[in-house]
């Protein structure tokens, strides 16, 4: 008898397949301006045919980056991109209705991989002024719960947790036995990092990607962090030569070359402030407090002002509602100033 997964009939997932390469793309918390030119050519410059045809080693660059990590390869498992990691780590430490519990809105792979493996997915809602609630996390965190799962900075809300919270969270679930997934797709645009509790202790990850920062959304790379009995779990569920090859060679070079990270850093804070006291200055409310992304609440229509820049500007945002007291309102991806000084200018002219 054939057989199909019924959690697959009923799950509904939107794939977008939209021709984004001439336009400026601010609408998928990628880096608009990606790595220097110049960068790219040195990597590229000692390519070879072999380096194309064989299957890619591991081994090398998890030392690499377990030495930039200040930790060793045990703590460390390289995947395809953070959602990767995040749906091992799903898949490897709950069950069939197991409880998950996360805040929402949120990034939407957690609840997608919920369906898909049958868990029963758990929100946690902001508050209206788009502020979350630590208390409401640690009521919803039953017995009955396996895994929580966290972003700091969180997708799309941009709120952060302090230390104390993040503390206060691990000591509960520790009574009650749940694993914590904290997911840092979002550091370096935000420094506060919680890794030492996955290095230090059990039952706790970090994911984070190369995507963001490090502008290689590209090639498809990320990892987990976590005791070694957990990492090595979820190496089980690893495909064999699951990580690119020219993505740990991008991403060797951006660690490993003298100033690099900095410059990355420096550009996306330059064009950060640009924007908010650009927006400031024109009277535009607007909510993020970590991240390279920011809400803005428009004067008109956010929908109208979506689709406008998509046609008249060639510039790709995003509108969400339901944001708290803001509404409906803008969602953009933060670069360079240039590209802030782009994007601000066709806001003014088309939002009145």
């Amino acid at each position: 008898m054939y057989y199909l997964n019924p959690s697959l009939v009923t799950l509904n997932r939107i794939f977008d397949q939209n021709e984004r390469k001439d336009y400026l793309r601010l609408d998928l918390n990628e880096n608009p301006g990606g790595l220097p030119q110049d960068f790219i050519d040195r990597v590229l410059s000692d390519v070879t045919p072999q380096f194309v045809a064989q299957y890619p080693e591991t081994l090398h660059f998890s030392e690499v980056l377990a030495d930039y990590l200040g930790t060793d390869i045990s703590h460390l498992c390289l995947v395809n991109g953070s959602a990767e990691g995040i749906r091992y780590i799903m898949q490897a430490f709950t069950s069939p209705h197991g409880r998950v519990v996360g805040v929402v809105p949120s990034y939407f792979m957690f609840q997608i991989y919920s369906e898909m493996y049958d868990r029963d997915f758990v929100g946690v809602p902001y508050n209206e002024d788009l502020s979350m609630s630590v208390d409401r996390i640690l009521e919803a965190m039953t017995p009955e719960t396996q895994l929580l799962i966290l972003l700091n900075p969180n997708n799309p809300m941009g709120n952060v947790y302090s230390d104390e919270e993040i503390e206060s969270i691990l000591a509960e679930a520790g009574k009650k036995e749940i694993t914590v997934l904290i997911d840092e797709a979002y550091h370096y645009f935000y420094p506060k990092t919680f890794a030492k509790y996955a290095l230090q202790g059990e039952h706790v990850f970090v994911t984070r990607t190369f995507s963001k920062l490090f502008s290689l959304a590209g090639t498809r790379l990320g990892y987990v962090l976590g005791w070694p009995e957990g990492v090595r779990m979820v190496q089980k569920l690893c495909t064999p030569h699951n990580t690119n090859a020219f993505a740990m060679k991008f991403a060797e070079a951006v660690l490993t070359t003298p100033g690099m990270v900095d410059e990355l850093i420096a550009k996306f804070e330059e064009g950060r402030k640009y924007l908010i006291a650009s927006l400031d200055e024109h009277g535009y409310p607007h909510k993020g407090e970590a991240g390279n992304f920011l809400f803005i609440k428009p004067f008109t229509d956010a929908k109208t002002i979506v689709d406008r820049m998509k046609a008249e500007k060639k510039i790709l945002i995003k509108s969400y509602a339901g944001v708290g007291d803001f509404g409906t309102c803008l969602r953009v991806s933060i670069g360079e100033k240039q590209y802030m000084r782009r994007f601000t200018e066709a806001l003014y002219e088309l939002d009145r």
